[in-house]
């Protein structure tokens, strides 16, 4: 199917100009600008990183299915749906279906996640071998890591960034030695923006939980 999906979107693999080996297409090119947006977007807490974040997903696609990155092109798939959900779940998952606050992940979800990334790389790995991706394990890892930072995210939970950033690190050498070098760049404002969404974040759930607890002290009677 993704080898069907990459002779479709043919033209949007049309190579624009060339950097060092990369031969960037309007695919890498618009995946790009789309990624930056959506992550700013997310470093601000702002519910439209998902429509740009479900639209860089759907070019990338197109990308990692033209340069037989299946797992990473799979992923795109997940990463729509996800998307419609967490951009729902932003809007009405809070407390009387109001918009989701920021806040922090318990300890139980944050182990689920870490377990669910070592079997997920454990049972990904064989089958990307088996279905000759030119990277299985690295795929493997950075797809599990990557499903486990986008559920925190969709929860609105501050840990996500733990979960992108580790991600991003794998990417960069892999996106580069493949000569993806616009997509590696896009990576390396991707680390940079996950760092500075996390710092954003903990302001974000500081700065709310010091309004709740001033909201609580106007509300507690006075002593007679």
């Amino acid at each position: 199917m993704l080898d069907w999906l990459a002779r479709l979107a043919a033209p949007l693999n049309r190579v624009l100009f060339h950097m060092g080996a990369d031969a960037v297409s309007w695919a890498e090119l618009l995946g790009f600008v789309t990624g930056a947006i959506c992550v700013y977007l997310v470093v601000r807490a702002n519910v439209h990183n998902f429509w740009t974040g479900i639209l860089n997903s759907a070019l990338f696609l197109l990308l990692f299915a033209t340069a037989r990155l299946w797992a990473d092109a799979s992923l795109q798939f997940i990463y729509i749906v996800l998307g419609f959900i967490g951009w729902w779940h932003w809007l009405h998952g809070g407390h009387h279906r109001a918009a989701l606050k920021v806040g922090r992940a318990s300890a139980r979800l944050l182990l689920a996640c870490i377990a669910c990334v070592a079997v997920g790389t454990l049972v990904l790995t064989p089958i990307l071998r088996q279905a000759h991706d030119i990277a299985p394990f690295l795929d493997a890892l950075t797809t599990s890591l990557s499903l486990a930072a986008q559920v925190l995210l969709n929860a609105k939970k501050i840990q996500n960034w733990l979960f992108w950033i580790a991600a991003d690190v794998i990417y960069l050498p892999l996106y580069f030695t493949k000569h993806l070098n616009l997509t590696g760049l896009v990576y390396v404002a991707f680390l940079g923006l996950a760092i500075a969404g996390g710092i954003q974040w903990r302001r974000l759930e500081s700065a709310a939980r010091e309004s709740e607890t001033a909201l609580a002290a106007t509300k507690t009677p006075a002593p007679a």
